[in-house]
């Protein structure tokens, strides 16, 4: 269900990536693609994060993805309005800390921010990289998950004045605007 625009194409800095790992649990249609640890080294194989016959991810690491998935979700409903979790911030700092993810210099000046570690690991610690370099400019803040419960899904708001809070308002703030004026309308 993302937004999307003829004047950007795809978010800065990757965050697209980011958009589609918080995307796997579809609560709408009740589907998660992450729902084993074999399918969280497919979705990252996939995207280039783990080599395709790298180490497979064992039932902690697995466990880690979905904290660090749903504090990435949690991050996002906060950029939508919603209350700020703490742990969110810590979860990323963990799987930070766990891809050894740090800053490195090249040797012609170039900076990176980039993981130390392998595996899976690094995989998600890889995950962070575009969400380190848009928070440096400020388009961390239109990474969005929609406010519509049974929705969450996350979006890069295009809007000129960072406005949107739906994912698509054709579906999302419909229903939503529906079952506000349901719950005003006098009853029969």
């Amino acid at each position: 269900m993302p937004v999307s625009s003829e004047h950007e194409p795809h978010p800065p800095h990757d965050l697209d990536l980011v958009i589609d790992f918080v995307n796997t649990l579809d609560l709408d249609a009740g589907t998660d693609e992450l729902a084993t640890p074999a399918e969280l080294s497919r979705w990252l194989s996939q995207r280039r994060l783990l080599p395709p016959a790298g180490a497979r991810p064992d039932a902690d690491e697995h466990a880690s993805a979905i904290r660090l998935r749903e504090a990435l979700r949690a991050l996002m409903l906060a950029n939508n309005g919603a209350d700020a979790n703490p742990d969110a911030g810590r979860e990323l700092d963990r799987a930070a800390h766990a891809g050894g993810l740090g800053v490195h210099f090249a040797a012609d000046g170039g900076v990176a921010v980039l993981p130390g570690a392998d595996g899976v690991a690094g995989a998600l610690a890889r995950l962070l990289v575009p969400v380190v370099d848009a928070a440096a400019d400020g388009s961390w803040r239109r990474v969005k998950a929609c406010r519509a419960d049974d929705c969450e899904w996350a979006f890069y708001d295009r809007s000129r004045n960072r406005s949107g809070t739906w994912c698509e308002m054709a579906v999302c703030g419909n229903r939503t605007k529906v079952r506000a004026y349901r719950s005003r309308a006098p009853r029969r």
